[in-house]
């Protein structure tokens, strides 16, 4: 999920900057200082917005920069425990799939893909379902839920993202629709 708040900082202005649009430059080292850092109640910051409100600069003894007390507002991206996301594959290994959700990714362990046994195909790069013969490769586009989700650490990297896709209407969005049809089918008899 998505969320854009409104923050109070105090943004320093080096003096070689000061010829440059002030509200640029302070878009640019907010966005330096915060951009992919994790905040437990907010999520991951995907970028300033806009600066609402730059304060008159204040220059410090021994130091030649200026501070500037900011307004802004920022795009997070925050989930949620149970949240329903769509992603593409990214990495296909052994032991599962890596899929980019937003600005994150999750982990659809080899247990999570589908209720089928999932054997690992090394030349293909792909868990295949033995008895449904289902494939699941990178490039692939997916629906999963969040079962797990751990925010710990300072940037994206630190997280931890635990996605299933053994529910119904979760899936390779081509199984989905596969389902779909069947239950229209089913449905005209």
């Amino acid at each position: 999920m998505y969320l854009v708040s409104k923050i109070e900082d105090t943004v320093r202005v080096p003096p070689h900057r000061f010829e440059d649009p002030l509200r640029e430059v302070a878009v640019e080292i907010l966005n330096e200082n915060y951009m992919g850092k994790i905040d437990k109640k907010m999520g991951l910051m995907v970028t300033v917005k806009e600066i609402e409100e730059i304060g008159i600069g204040k220059v410090i003894m021994g130091d030649g920069a200026a501070y500037h007390d900011v307004v802004f507002t920022a795009l997070f991206f925050k989930p949620d425990l149970h949240e329903i996301v769509e992603g593409e594959v990214i990495e296909v290994t052994d032991f599962g799939a890596f899929v980019r959700i937003g600005p994150m990714d999750g982990l659809v362990h080899v247990s999570q893909v589908t209720d089928d046994y999932i054997n690992y195909d090394a030349k293909r790069g792909a868990l295949l379902g033995k008895e449904s013969k289902k494939s699941l490769e990178e490039g692939n586009y997916v629906r999963a839920r969040i079962v797990a989700l751990s925010l710990k650490g300072r940037s994206s990297k630190e997280t931890k993202i635990g996605l299933t896709m053994r529910q119904p209407g979760l899936g390779r969005l081509e199984w989905i629709q596969q389902e779909k049809e069947k239950s229209k089918k089913k449905g005209k008899k």
